[in-house]
């Protein structure tokens, strides 16, 4: 539809642009200013596209995205006088909309089978609100009512990787600093992708996530990221390492350097050394020890002269290697019986392979040890080539049948974390398997706001944090 769409309504020149359904609408909603106010004529919108549309009997409802300006308009065709359009704006990436709601609300106006609200913004740049945008309207003579699917323009969102940073963002919480939707931990690999997208993508627009969540969160649970379960305080001292590498704040480093000692305060001799899963010492398990590895590598990488962090992560892989977590098939189970100290055979999640694939490249970056990063490369081709793990060529949790509940939507953003550290250091050895999945994630597990699903290989099921990370875990790591 053109932007002079009205013109050539049945209503005839007579009707202006700017007549009494127009107004009446813009100037009871104008409340976001961003390089324009809400209530801008759409005729004044240097460009025009219509991501989504809705029909409610035999009425088209149409969302028209302005992308220069990053404003929109809803629009209602073949219908009749007395029937009502709107839009809706929502900061939350469409999980509510309250005052955003009716945003603009026009009715047909008598001689008329069409019309279209005034402009609207989709973000508010003074208060870091990401939004999105529905059209909605109903017919005059009955109560139901149609909305199109949520949109948004393509300001912060102009590639497949800063969309899905924008559309995770929806999720971000000023308030706590941390993501709504998913969980602690969970939160920790959500503002990993945040960061690691600013370096890849170079879109800055949400670097003050990282000293938001850090000031508002830092004092929680135990403090300085630190609680109950290792793994938590391991997720999150990686954080805040990349928090480190992008901002040279040092007090990033010094957070991450003291999740690391909160975690080797749980390291004892116990079938022979590694770190429990939780303070209560009852597991100890792959991913916590794995994450422990990985981060005494970072860790002693970036502190020049350091041998404490070094030691704990050599002992960290000399100790892993010892117990038979990796099986035959190069996959890595879950943990240790803790009655026989060698590998209990639970499932091999993905992020059990991702995790240590990414310590082990942090290992060889440290200490030059070939056997890491050769070992590395054999759990990487056996979890990139598994059957079980993906069928037909798309990465699988082995959970997703039932949902993998609020933990697993995070695994298989780790895994690929861990392969694309891989693919840099091995020269693009993993970049095709990495472009195939994000191909088929982009194709076949996402919705009209780029947010992508629990099934790569589709269909979408639903947003949430977690599931937004990994997929922007993806398309960071996709050459």
């Amino acid at each position: 539809m053109s932007l002079s769409w009205l013109k050539a309504a049945a209503i005839g020149a007579a009707m202006a642009l700017t007549g009494p359904g127009f107004a009446a609408g813009a100037a009871a909603n104008a409340a976001i200013c961003n390089r324009f106010c809400d209530g801008r004529d759409p005729a004044l919108a240097p460009s025009e596209r219509q991501p989504v549309t809705a029909t409610l009997y035999g009425r088209r409802l149409t969302l028209h995205v302005n992308d220069v300006d990053a404003m929109a308009w809803a629009s209602i065709q073949s219908g009749r006088p007395g029937d009502e359009a709107w839009l809706d704006r929502s900061f939350d990436g469409g999980r509510s909309w309250g005052s955003g709601s009716r945003l603009g609300n026009i009715t047909i106006p008598a001689g008329a089978g069409g019309w279209r609200t005034a402009m609207f913004n989709v973000d508010d740049w003074a208060t870091r609100g990401v939004g999105v945008l529905r059209a909605c309207g109903k017919a005059g003579d009955r109560p139901e009512i149609a909305c199109t699917a949520w949109a948004r323009s393509t300001w912060n969102a102009w590639d497949r990787r800063t969309a899905a940073a924008t559309a995770l963002m929806t999720a971000y919480n000023q308030g706590t600093g941390l993501f709504d939707t998913t969980g602690w931990w969970n939160s920790a690999n959500a503002l990993t992708a945040i960061i690691d997208n600013i370096r890849v993508s170079g879109m800055a627009s949400y670097q003050y996530t990282i000293a938001n969540t850090y000031d508002k969160q830092r004092g929680s649970h135990q403090g300085e990221f630190r609680n109950e379960f290792i793994d938590d305080t391991g997720w999150w001292g990686l954080a805040w390492v990349a928090a480190y590498d992008l901002t040279k704040d040092v007090r990033y480093l010094n957070t991450a350097r003291a999740d690391a000692d909160h975690m080797f305060s749980f390291w004892d001799t116990r079938c022979g050394g590694g770190v429990y899963w939780k303070t209560d010492r009852l597991t100890k398990n792959a991913i916590a020890n794995s994450l422990y590895i990985q981060l005494n590598a970072a860790l002693s990488y970036r502190i020049p002269g350091d041998q404490t962090y070094r030691q704990r992560a050599q002992a960290g892989w000399s100790w892993f290697q010892s117990t038979g977590m990796i099986n035959s098939s190069n996959l890595v189970n879950d943990g240790i019986n803790m009655s026989t100290c060698r590998n209990n055979g639970d499932v091999a999640w993905t992020y059990n392979q991702g995790v240590l694939v990414n310590g082990l490249v942090q290992l060889n970056k440290l200490t030059g040890d070939t056997n890491a990063l050769a070992v590395a490369r054999r759990i990487a081709d056996a979890a990139t080539t598994s059957p079980s793990l993906n069928p037909g060529g798309i990465l699988r949790e082995p959970c997703e049948s039932n949902g993998c509940g609020s933990d697993g939507p995070s695994f298989k953003g780790a895994f690929i974390r861990g392969i694309g550290e891989l693919n840099t250091v091995t020269g693009g050895a993993y970049t095709t398997y990495l472009r195939r999945q994000a191909d088929r994630a982009y194709a076949s597990d996402r919705n009209s706001i780029d947010a992508y699903g629990l099934s790569w290989a589709g269909p979408f099921d639903r947003m949430d944090a977690a599931r937004q990370h990994s997929a922007l875990d993806l398309l960071n790591a996709t050459p």
